[in-house]
């Protein structure tokens, strides 16, 4: 059943333009206005975190937009310090909207004596007061069960499906889709099957972090238009060498779909350079003006998902009814079409 209070949107420093998409998009469904609750997340002059809330949040059902990007360790204390302002201040629920979770990456112990960096975070948020967590493309969907509250992953494969469908119109039968590792082969293979087309793999094996010492394609790519779909592209470096490769085993151009871009160090410049056609990353993050410059980089929205899902937890209704691309169709009208 509905609650009788309206959603109410907060937003830390990570990702603001996300937010007032988020909010804009909110107000065209709900017929109102839907703005993001006043309030100031500032730094002292030694860097602590301050926060203040100027609205009355008593009894509200609240939904703090936080990516933990980088600053990876500032943009999850603004989370943790937010839930506690909204907590204190008797805020009925809190749910803490992540488009991009941070520390994703270390979800398990590869070695001795290493941590489980995924499951601390995890930890941290539940004990400051988040009721419920709404993200996108976790690293790993185990991470789900290091919360011991309800998590909701959405999946930027429909989007990326209603993408492609809308820019390969008409040559979908010359389209593969590729695993950039063996890791990522069931991503790669639900999206091959949204949108009909073959799948490859590249395999590759390092002889260190951060160096890769040999790839090869498994599969056929002779003569296809090969799309790269992974959850995270960070130095680049792996995602150049693998449209390389690609190219290198017949493939007639490459193009990648990546969830996050992280995109540190030199990436932009790699993949500016790189043989890739494009690479299309969603807002998760918010990109900077390097990004934005780039002439092969093109940046999809995830606000209208974000926008739905928050209101069908709001609503009480299904979340995972925005897994499916024939939902979203709808929330992206005027994007693509799928006549």
């Amino acid at each position: 059943m509905a609650n009788m209070t309206e959603p109410k949107l907060i937003s830390g420093n990570s990702n603001r333009p996300l937010a007032n998409a988020i909010a804009r998009r909110m107000s065209m469904h709900r017929g109102m206005s839907v703005g993001l609750v006043d309030a100031r997340v500032e730094r002292f002059n030694d860097q602590e975190i301050f926060v203040e809330v100027f609205e009355n949040v008593r009894g509200e059902d609240m939904y703090i937009i936080q990516s933990t990007s980088n600053p990876a360790n500032d943009n999850l204390m603004e989370l943790l310090i937010m839930t506690d302002a909204l907590k204190r201040s008797s805020a009925n629920r809190i749910t803490a909207v992540i488009p991009y979770f941070g520390y994703a990456r270390q979800d398990r112990r590869a070695k001795a004596r290493t941590p489980i960096s995924a499951k601390l975070v995890a930890n941290l948020i539940t004990e400051a007061g988040v009721d419920r967590v709404l993200t996108m493309d976790l690293h790993a969907a185990q991470i789900q069960g290091f919360f011991d509250i309800p998590v909701d992953n959405l999946y930027a494969s429909p989007i990326f499906a209603l993408d492609i469908e809308h820019h390969f119109k008409g040559k979908l039968d010359k389209v593969t889709v590729v695993s950039p590792d063996v890791g990522g082969v069931a991503r790669a293979r639900e999206l091959a099957q949204r949108i009909g087309c073959g799948l490859a793999i590249v395999d590759k094996r390092r002889v260190k972090a951060g160096e890769i010492a040999e790839m090869t394609v498994i599969g056929d790519v002779s003569g296809q238009t090969c799309i790269i779909v992974d959850d995270i592209c960070d130095t680049a470096g792996t995602l150049c060498k693998a449209a390389e490769v690609l190219v290198e085993g017949g493939a007639s151009e490459v193009h990648s779909y990546i969830t996050h871009g992280v995109l540190s160090g030199p990436a932009v410049e790699r993949i500016t350079k790189s043989v890739m056609k494009s690479l299309v990353i969603t807002d998760s993050i918010e990109p900077t003006e390097a990004v934005k410059q780039a002439k092969n980089i093109r940046i999809v929205p995830t606000a209208p998902m974000f926008a739905q899902a928050i209101m069908n937890i709001w609503s009480g209704t299904s979340v995972s009814s925005l897994f499916d691309a024939e939902t979203l169709s709808p929330i992206y009208e005027g994007m693509y079409s799928r006549g």
